[in-house]
């Protein structure tokens, strides 16, 4: 690929814009009047036992942790920020590498609001075909409700 053609491509592991988009989806956290979005991030990141790991980063995370999440797939932890957190997939990732998942918290007159967002560099085998995109998007609904469940109520301890 040209220098030229290689500087015009969107860098992924800022954000979204200029990737393939997967999904995004929100879950309420409840009403928690006294705790700000940071106090939340840092509950989850700090005790990361509560993320669907399946062992290596139980404790505390920082940036460039390596875990390995339920099923075995491995992830890097990408960027750590006050009110949110960004996973990336690793090769060996049943979705492939190169999925970038952020974790951002906020809070509306004192309710809590976890917002989870996905995309990719560029598509996969599995996330560009539709089936297979249908049922990733419908595990990862159901995977972050959990946890936005559990949030719900370790948040009374951030």
């Amino acid at each position: 690929m040209p220098a030229a053609a290689v500087s015009l491509a969107a860098d992924c592991r800022a954000g979204p814009a200029g990737c393939y988009d997967l999904y995004t989806y929100g879950y309420t956290l409840g009403l928690h009047p006294f705790t700000g979005p940071d106090a939340v991030r840092r509950q989850l990141t700090d005790h990361f036992w509560l993320f669907p790991v399946s062992g290596g980063c139980a404790g505390r995370i920082r940036a460039g942790a390596r875990c390995e999440l339920l099923g075995g797939n491995p992830v890097e932890v990408e960027y750590i920020g006050d009110d949110f957190f960004q996973i990336n997939t690793l090769p060996g990732h049943q979705l492939g590498r190169g999925m970038h998942i952020r974790f951002a918290f906020s809070r509306t007159l004192g309710f809590h609001t976890m917002t989870v967002r996905a995309w990719q560099d560029r598509p996969t085998d599995c996330t560009g075909e539709a089936f297979c995109n249908g049922v990733n998007r419908a595990f990862a609904w159901v995977t972050w409700r959990v946890l936005a469940k559990t949030l719900r109520f370790t948040a009374y301890a951030a």
